[in-house]
Protein backbone atom coordinates (compact mmCIF):
# COMPACT_ATOMS: atom_id res chain seq x y z
CA UNK A 1 0.00 0.00 0.00
CA UNK A 2 0.83 3.55 -0.75
CA UNK A 3 0.47 6.44 1.32
CA UNK A 4 1.12 10.03 0.37
CA UNK A 5 0.51 12.51 3.28
CA UNK A 6 0.99 16.66 2.53
CA UNK A 7 2.52 18.39 4.98
CA UNK A 8 3.19 21.66 5.63
CA UNK A 9 6.32 23.32 7.14
CA UNK A 10 5.62 26.81 9.06
CA UNK A 11 7.63 29.30 11.05
CA UNK A 12 7.94 28.52 14.13
CA UNK A 13 4.97 29.87 16.47
CA UNK A 14 7.33 30.31 19.71
CA UNK A 15 9.40 33.02 17.76
CA UNK A 16 8.11 36.43 17.29
CA UNK A 17 7.75 38.97 14.88
CA UNK A 18 6.80 36.26 12.04
CA UNK A 19 3.81 38.70 10.71
CA UNK A 20 5.57 40.88 8.28
CA UNK A 21 2.70 43.99 8.25
CA UNK A 22 3.17 45.31 4.80
CA UNK A 23 1.81 42.23 3.04
CA UNK A 24 -0.05 40.62 6.00
CA UNK A 25 1.70 37.45 5.27
CA UNK A 26 4.08 35.39 7.58
CA UNK A 27 7.51 35.69 6.96
CA UNK A 28 9.26 32.60 5.85
CA UNK A 29 13.13 33.28 5.88
CA UNK A 30 13.73 31.07 8.85
CA UNK A 31 14.21 27.80 9.44
CA UNK A 32 10.66 26.28 8.51
CA UNK A 33 9.42 23.23 11.39
CA UNK A 34 6.94 20.52 10.53
CA UNK A 35 3.46 21.53 11.47
CA UNK A 36 2.36 20.06 14.17
CA UNK A 37 -1.08 19.32 12.91
CA UNK A 38 0.80 16.97 9.72
CA UNK A 39 2.57 14.91 12.52
CA UNK A 40 -0.73 13.26 13.11
CA UNK A 41 -1.10 12.15 9.20
CA UNK A 42 2.13 11.18 9.30
CA UNK A 43 1.90 8.71 12.44
CA UNK A 44 -1.48 7.54 10.71
CA UNK A 45 0.50 6.70 7.98
CA UNK A 46 3.06 4.82 9.39
CA UNK A 47 1.03 2.66 11.37
CA UNK A 48 -1.49 1.97 8.25
CA UNK A 49 1.21 0.65 6.50
CA UNK A 50 2.83 -1.62 9.35
CA UNK A 51 -1.10 -2.82 9.70
CA UNK A 52 -1.09 -3.55 5.84
CA UNK A 53 2.64 -5.80 6.35
CA UNK A 54 4.15 -3.64 3.98
CA UNK A 55 4.18 -0.77 1.71
CA UNK A 56 5.33 3.13 1.51
CA UNK A 57 4.47 6.79 2.98
CA UNK A 58 5.76 9.81 1.06
CA UNK A 59 5.27 12.76 1.95
CA UNK A 60 4.48 16.12 -0.58
CA UNK A 61 5.51 20.09 0.46
CA UNK A 62 5.21 23.17 -0.83
CA UNK A 63 7.72 25.90 0.55
CA UNK A 64 9.64 28.69 -0.50
CA UNK A 65 13.17 28.29 -0.16
CA UNK A 66 13.83 24.77 -1.02
CA UNK A 67 13.64 24.32 2.83
CA UNK A 68 13.61 20.89 3.70
CA UNK A 69 14.23 20.99 7.66
CA UNK A 70 10.43 19.80 8.27
CA UNK A 71 10.32 17.20 5.70
CA UNK A 72 13.24 15.87 7.65
CA UNK A 73 11.34 15.96 10.74
CA UNK A 74 8.79 13.59 9.35
CA UNK A 75 11.07 11.53 7.18
CA UNK A 76 12.71 10.62 10.37
CA UNK A 77 9.75 9.59 11.84
CA UNK A 78 9.44 7.00 9.14
CA UNK A 79 8.68 7.80 6.16
CA UNK A 80 10.32 7.00 3.33
CA UNK A 81 10.73 9.86 0.78
CA UNK A 82 9.45 13.33 0.04
CA UNK A 83 8.26 15.60 -2.80
CA UNK A 84 9.20 18.76 -2.04
CA UNK A 85 7.53 21.57 -4.53
CA UNK A 86 9.66 25.07 -4.30
CA UNK A 87 9.32 27.70 -6.90
CA UNK A 88 9.20 31.93 -6.69
CA UNK A 89 5.69 32.01 -8.64
CA UNK A 90 4.68 30.28 -5.77
CA UNK A 91 4.85 33.08 -3.46
CA UNK A 92 1.18 34.56 -2.28
CA UNK A 93 -0.53 31.09 -3.35
CA UNK A 94 -4.34 30.84 -2.14
CA UNK A 95 -5.59 27.67 -0.62
CA UNK A 96 -7.03 26.85 -4.60
CA UNK A 97 -3.13 27.50 -5.65
CA UNK A 98 -1.43 25.60 -3.00
CA UNK A 99 -4.06 22.19 -3.51
CA UNK A 100 -3.22 22.86 -7.56
CA UNK A 101 0.53 22.38 -6.66
CA UNK A 102 0.06 19.63 -4.55
CA UNK A 103 -2.62 17.78 -6.49
CA UNK A 104 0.00 17.93 -9.42
CA UNK A 105 2.60 16.23 -7.36
CA UNK A 106 0.81 13.82 -6.10
CA UNK A 107 -0.70 12.92 -9.09
CA UNK A 108 2.22 11.04 -10.25
CA UNK A 109 2.70 9.07 -7.09
CA UNK A 110 0.20 6.55 -7.76
CA UNK A 111 -1.43 6.75 -4.26
CA UNK A 112 -3.77 4.37 -2.49
CA UNK A 113 -4.54 6.54 -0.01
CA UNK A 114 -3.77 10.52 0.61
CA UNK A 115 -3.74 11.83 4.13
CA UNK A 116 -3.71 15.41 5.45
CA UNK A 117 -4.48 17.51 8.81
CA UNK A 118 -7.83 18.92 8.81
CA UNK A 119 -5.83 22.31 8.65
CA UNK A 120 -2.68 24.07 9.12
CA UNK A 121 -1.40 25.78 12.16
CA UNK A 122 -0.37 29.03 10.19
CA UNK A 123 -3.32 29.23 7.99
CA UNK A 124 -6.88 27.51 8.87
CA UNK A 125 -8.88 27.57 5.97
CA UNK A 126 -9.56 23.60 6.82
CA UNK A 127 -10.33 23.66 2.88
CA UNK A 128 -7.04 22.65 1.15
CA UNK A 129 -7.74 18.32 1.81
CA UNK A 130 -10.93 19.05 0.04
CA UNK A 131 -9.60 21.43 -2.75
CA UNK A 132 -6.53 18.59 -3.55
CA UNK A 133 -8.99 15.70 -3.73
CA UNK A 134 -11.17 18.27 -6.16
CA UNK A 135 -7.78 18.41 -8.23
CA UNK A 136 -7.52 15.11 -8.44
CA UNK A 137 -11.37 13.84 -8.34
CA UNK A 138 -11.30 11.77 -5.88
CA UNK A 139 -13.42 11.47 -2.42
CA UNK A 140 -12.73 12.89 -0.08
CA UNK A 141 -13.58 11.79 3.95
CA UNK A 142 -13.21 14.90 6.48
CA UNK A 143 -12.18 14.71 10.45
CA UNK A 144 -10.95 11.29 10.86
CA UNK A 145 -10.91 9.91 14.14
CA UNK A 146 -10.30 6.18 12.90
CA UNK A 147 -9.10 4.37 9.90
CA UNK A 148 -8.90 1.34 8.83
CA UNK A 149 -7.86 -0.26 5.21
CA UNK A 150 -8.90 -3.88 4.15
CA UNK A 151 -9.76 -5.43 0.98
CA UNK A 152 -9.19 -1.86 -1.01
CA UNK A 153 -11.81 -0.31 1.35
CA UNK A 154 -11.52 2.28 3.40
CA UNK A 155 -13.31 2.48 6.96
CA UNK A 156 -13.35 5.73 8.79
CA UNK A 157 -14.78 6.93 11.52
CA UNK A 158 -15.56 10.69 10.86
CA UNK A 159 -15.77 12.51 13.69
CA UNK A 160 -19.12 14.87 14.43
CA UNK A 161 -20.56 16.77 17.25
CA UNK A 162 -22.63 14.12 18.62
CA UNK A 163 -20.27 10.95 18.51
CA UNK A 164 -18.92 9.86 14.45
CA UNK A 165 -20.21 8.90 11.68
CA UNK A 166 -19.06 5.28 10.04
CA UNK A 167 -17.84 5.85 6.27
CA UNK A 168 -16.86 3.45 3.43
CA UNK A 169 -15.12 4.49 0.90
CA UNK A 170 -13.36 2.18 -2.32
CA UNK A 171 -9.48 3.59 -2.58
CA UNK A 172 -7.76 5.62 -3.73
CA UNK A 173 -9.26 8.61 -1.05
CA UNK A 174 -8.18 11.45 0.58
CA UNK A 175 -8.92 11.86 4.25
CA UNK A 176 -8.35 14.44 6.13
CA UNK A 177 -7.49 13.25 9.81
CA UNK A 178 -8.14 15.46 13.72
CA UNK A 179 -5.37 16.67 16.05
CA UNK A 180 -5.02 13.70 18.45
CA UNK A 181 -6.15 10.90 16.43
CA UNK A 182 -3.14 9.09 17.02
CA UNK A 183 -0.17 9.92 18.69
CA UNK A 184 2.82 10.60 17.14
CA UNK A 185 6.33 9.39 17.16
CA UNK A 186 9.07 11.53 18.72
CA UNK A 187 12.08 10.49 15.75
CA UNK A 188 14.82 8.84 17.12
CA UNK A 189 18.43 9.23 16.97
CA UNK A 190 18.85 6.55 14.19
CA UNK A 191 15.96 8.18 12.14
CA UNK A 192 17.43 11.64 12.39
CA UNK A 193 20.47 10.04 10.56
CA UNK A 194 18.66 7.70 8.37
CA UNK A 195 16.44 10.56 7.16
CA UNK A 196 19.60 12.80 5.92
CA UNK A 197 19.71 10.22 3.20
CA UNK A 198 16.24 9.84 2.62
CA UNK A 199 15.55 11.10 -1.16
CA UNK A 200 13.66 14.50 -1.53
CA UNK A 201 12.57 14.96 -5.03
CA UNK A 202 12.30 19.04 -5.51
CA UNK A 203 9.86 19.83 -8.28
CA UNK A 204 8.97 23.47 -9.33
CA UNK A 205 5.65 24.55 -11.88
CA UNK A 206 7.99 23.38 -14.91
CA UNK A 207 8.20 20.06 -13.20
CA UNK A 208 4.37 20.27 -12.22
CA UNK A 209 2.83 21.50 -15.62
CA UNK A 210 1.86 23.94 -13.99
CA UNK A 211 1.21 27.61 -15.39
CA UNK A 212 2.27 30.72 -13.18
CA UNK A 213 -0.70 32.52 -13.92
CA UNK A 214 -2.62 29.49 -12.27
CA UNK A 215 -0.77 29.93 -8.65
CA UNK A 216 1.01 32.49 -6.62
CA UNK A 217 -0.20 35.94 -5.67
CA UNK A 218 -1.15 36.39 -9.81
CA UNK A 219 -3.65 33.24 -9.38
CA UNK A 220 -4.89 34.31 -6.24
CA UNK A 221 -8.52 35.18 -5.71
CA UNK A 222 -8.05 36.15 -2.31
CA UNK A 223 -6.38 39.33 -0.39
CA UNK A 224 -5.23 40.45 3.15
CA UNK A 225 -6.34 44.11 3.24
CA UNK A 226 -5.34 44.58 6.84
CA UNK A 227 -4.24 42.59 10.05
CA UNK A 228 -4.96 43.08 13.43
CA UNK A 229 -3.84 42.31 17.04
CA UNK A 230 -6.21 40.04 19.20
CA UNK A 231 -7.49 41.89 22.14
CA UNK A 232 -6.22 40.67 25.20
CA UNK A 233 -7.88 38.92 27.92
CA UNK A 234 -9.40 40.94 30.64
CA UNK A 235 -8.95 39.72 34.18
CA UNK A 236 -12.01 38.07 35.32
CA UNK A 237 -13.83 38.73 38.46
CA UNK A 238 -12.84 36.74 41.90
CA UNK A 239 -16.57 35.95 43.51
CA UNK A 240 -15.95 35.05 47.30
CA UNK A 241 -18.61 32.23 48.16
CA UNK A 242 -20.33 33.14 51.76
CA UNK A 243 -23.18 30.73 50.94
CA UNK A 244 -24.71 33.34 47.50
CA UNK A 245 -22.34 32.85 44.46
CA UNK A 246 -24.56 30.98 42.97
CA UNK A 247 -26.53 33.93 42.48
CA UNK A 248 -23.71 35.96 41.15
CA UNK A 249 -23.40 32.73 38.36
CA UNK A 250 -27.22 33.02 37.40
CA UNK A 251 -26.68 36.89 37.23
CA UNK A 252 -23.63 36.74 34.83
CA UNK A 253 -25.24 34.09 32.95
CA UNK A 254 -28.17 36.33 32.20
CA UNK A 255 -26.01 38.78 31.70
CA UNK A 256 -24.71 36.93 28.72
CA UNK A 257 -28.22 35.41 27.72
CA UNK A 258 -27.13 32.16 28.40
CA UNK A 259 -29.89 31.64 30.19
Amino acid sequence: MKVVVCVKQIPDPAVPGQLDPETGTLRRDDKLILDESDSYGVEMALQLVEAAGGGEVSLVSMAPRAETSGLRTALAMGADAAVLISDDALAGSDALGTAKALGAAIGGLDADLVLAGTESSDGYTGTVPEMVAGVLGLPSVTFAKHIEIADGIAKVQRQTEAGYDQVECALPVVVSVTAGVVEPRYPSFKGIMAAKKKPVDHKDLAGLGLEASAVGADGSRQETVSVTDAPEREAGEIVTDEGDAHNNIVEFLTELKVI
